[in-house]
């Protein structure tokens, strides 16, 4: 992955997925920059440990980097299967905030311009998706409850659907999260169907990465087209916040959006 720092911010990026022109990407690290140069704690997660008046600054400062003025639009997250649309409709709507537009799903898909789809993540797989042909792009927060429901393959068919677009074509970045080093599952015969059980590694870690590379895979996605961002959140503290090692800890944000033409 490619490390971009820009207005303070520093975020990580897909190069393949980079290379599409007009639409923008990123998976921002758990600190900022001020202007002295001090490292600063970038939580975008309310109800984390920051004070909510710093995470709503925290949540101003994405738009900027994609260069305008582009709504954000968080999902609702509740580990589940449910893909949401945000539509040109939505955005002919009056939204006094233009940071708490919101949708209830676990994944979002639009092919609006000028509109940042917000995924949180303290260890569950951020996962994005651009279609460089029908111009659309989703977001997906993918748990290991999501990943047992397949989410991945409800949000390629939602996408097929509704904007007609065709599997060979999406560009899917899997993005950092709990690696198989560290997703130990003590009590998997309880929690994850044995139908996953071939994702298990020694010492009942899982590798859920290959797993929603499988997922991508048979909706009908090149292997080509899928890339793997191989960073582990537990293994990462100075870059990533982890749920799983810190328990009490803020959250990073996927972003993913298409800008205006």
């Amino acid at each position: 992955m490619e490390l971009i720092c820009k207005n303070g911010l520093h975020y990580l990026r897909f190069p393949r997925l980079a290379e599409v022109p007009g639409l923008f990407h990123g998976f921002f690290l758990r600190w900022r920059v001020d202007r002295d140069g001090i490292m600063i704690p970038f939580n975008l997660g309310l109800g984390c440990g920051t004070p909510d008046k710093a995470v709503w600054h925290n949540r101003r400062q994405i738009p900027a980097v994609m260069g305008n003025n582009a709504m954000s639009v968080f999902a609702r997250q509740v580990h589940g299967r449910k893909v949401a649309i945000w539509d040109a409709a939505h955005c002919r709507e009056p939204h006094p905030d233009a940071l708490k537009a919101r949708k209830d799903g676990d994944a979002l898909i639009t092919a609006a311009t000028a509109v940042l789809l917000f995924i949180q993540v303290a260890d569950c797989q951020p996962i994005v998706i651009i279609d460089p042909v029908r111009r659309v792009v989703a977001n997906i927060h993918s748990g290991w409850r999501g990943s047992v429901q397949n989410i991945i393959g409800a949000t390629v068919e939602k996408m097929i659907r509704t904007y007609g677009c065709h599997a060979e074509s999406l560009l899917c970045g899997i993005g950092p999260s709990l690696g198989p080093c560290c997703a130990e599952f003590v009590n998997f015969r309880r929690e994850i169907p044995e139908s996953s059980w071939c994702y298990r590694r020694p010492g009942d870690h899982f590798d859920f990465w290959q797993m929603s590379a499988d997922q991508l895979a048979a909706a009908g996605v090149p292997a080509a087209n899928i890339s793997i961002s191989g960073i582990c959140t537990k293994c990462n503290p100075h870059l990533l916040f982890s749920y799983r090692r810190e328990r009490q800890t803020g959250r990073f944000a996927s972003v993913v959006g298409i800008q205006p033409a």
